[in-house]
């Protein structure tokens, strides 16, 4: 696959997963019921809020890759 078509299928790809996983992470919280608690707040937001990173790298690096 040429590079600018990966960047394309790429950047729809990351903002289609984006919003799914905000949705699951906001769903996650209200079945955590994590308002309850501070201490649940202060640990699962900023959680929540970094575990896109690893699979959004990944998919940035597969864009980035040169043409075979």
């Amino acid at each position: 696959m040429p590079l600018r078509t990966r960047k394309f299928v790429g950047a729809i790809a990351l903002l289609a997963f984006l919003a799914v996983y905000a949705l699951a992470a906001m769903m996650v919280a209200v079945v955590l019921q994590v308002s309850a608690s501070k201490l649940a707040e202060i640990v699962y937001y900023p959680l929540a809020g970094l575990l896109w990173l690893p699979p959004a790298m990944w998919l940035v690096r597969w864009m980035q890759r040169p043409d075979v």
